[in-house]
C-alpha cells in the first residue's frame, strides 16, 4: 500500500498559485475540492490536487 501524501494549506497555495481566501471562496463555490480533516488539521490529498489540476489545465 502506497502512502499518500498530505497538503497543508501552504503547499496548496503553491501549486495553485492562489492566495488562502481564494481557495476557501473556490470551495464555497464549489470549484475547488474541499480539504480532509483529522481532528482540526486541514488537508488535501497530493494526487487529488494534481488530478484536479490536470483536469483543469
Amino acid at each position: 500500500m502506497s502512502s499518500l501524501k498530505r497538503l497543508r494549506l501552504p503547499q496548496v497555495i503553491e501549486k495553485t498559485g492562489w492566495q488562502r481566501a481564494t481557495i476557501y471562496k473556490k470551495i464555497k463555490e464549489g470549484e475547488f475540492i474541499p480539504p480532509k480533516k483529522d481532528g482540526r488539521i486541514s488537508y488535501w490529498l497530493e494526487q487529488d490536487v494534481d488530478n484536479w489540476i490536470l483536469t483543469r489545465a
